[in-house]
């Protein structure tokens, strides 16, 4: 049976298993045993069957066993990496540890197991589109290129002392990290995608909306063209297009779903800039 991998379970993760799982081998993996268990059961009740694997997504032999045991299972033909840590939830070097080194982990290692004809997406965010044209292209393509192993020893995250800045600047990274591998994956007749979400009423975006940053985040719904926060279902729908066959003709890009923010700020009216 063919494999759907989600790593990362909360609201978005859940809705993105819940709509590609059916049919399929899901398995679910995140680093909360708790969360883990209360939406494996959800799903497996509404008929899905779902594993489940512990996995610290900052650990390279963590994400590494989770990869072999995907493949141990069939062919891994859809994933989707969605953990993450907000400037909330986090101090900086907990942010630049999952959200940037996590990612970089995951696309080499779900690189080498991915099943040809599969493909992949990774939750970046729009502050990370919001930094875009912020950092040198020399600090861009040492994100870019950097193994993952090495990114933590680059010379410029040492400046980097509030989670804010980490948090766009790991975002930032992500996207130019999933162009990059886009041909490695490619050569294994595969494909890679990033999604960045602006505000969604998750746990963690209510979370954000309920702190420091809430005013400035509620000022950029008012200013977007849609005018309301996103839903999980929303970014579910976004993987489900980049991951099914209505795009086999696109890797290597970013799909900004953020319900018109950073339009917004690029047509200037919005001056404020995320967290």
């Amino acid at each position: 049976m063919a494999v759907v991998v989600v790593i990362g379970v909360g609201g978005m993760g859940e809705q993105i298993a819940r709509r590609l799982g059916a049919g399929r081998e899901v398995l679910l993996a995140d680093f909360n045993t708790a969360t883990l268990k209360r939406v494996a059961e959800t799903l497996t009740g509404e008929g899905f069957t779902v594993r489940t694997e512990q996995v610290d997504v900052s650990d390279r032999a963590s994400m590494a066993a989770l990869a072999d045991a995907a493949a141990a299972l069939g062919p891994v033909v859809q994933v989707a990496h969605t953990a993450g840590l907000s400037p909330m939830q986090a101090p900086t070097a907990a942010i630049l540890r999952v959200d940037l080194v996590g990612v970089a982990y995951f696309l080499e290692e779900f690189g080498r197991v991915i099943a040809p004809g599969g493909a992949g997406v990774v939750i970046a965010s729009m502050a990370g589109s919001m930094a875009a044209g912020a950092f040198p292209a020399e600090l861009e393509g040492a994100l870019a290129a950097t193994g993952a192993g090495e990114l933590l020893s680059l010379p410029f995250l040492a400046a980097i002392d509030d989670p804010g800045a980490a948090y766009a600047l790991a975002k930032r990274a992500n996207q130019v990290r999933v162009q990059a591998a886009s041909l490695a994956w490619g050569a294994r007749g595969a494909r890679i995608n990033s999604i960045s979400p602006g505000v969604i009423a998750t746990p963690m975006g209510q979370e954000e909306l309920a702190g420091d940053s809430g005013a400035a985040m509620r000022a950029m719904i008012a200013a977007s063209g849609t005018g309301r926060t996103g839903t999980a279902t929303d970014i579910a729908s976004a993987a489900a297009f980049l991951l099914g066959p209505d795009a086999t003709f696109v890797t290597g890009t970013d799909l900004l779903v953020d319900g018109g923010v950073v339009a917004a700020v690029r047509s200037g009216a919005l001056t404020a800039t995320p967290r």
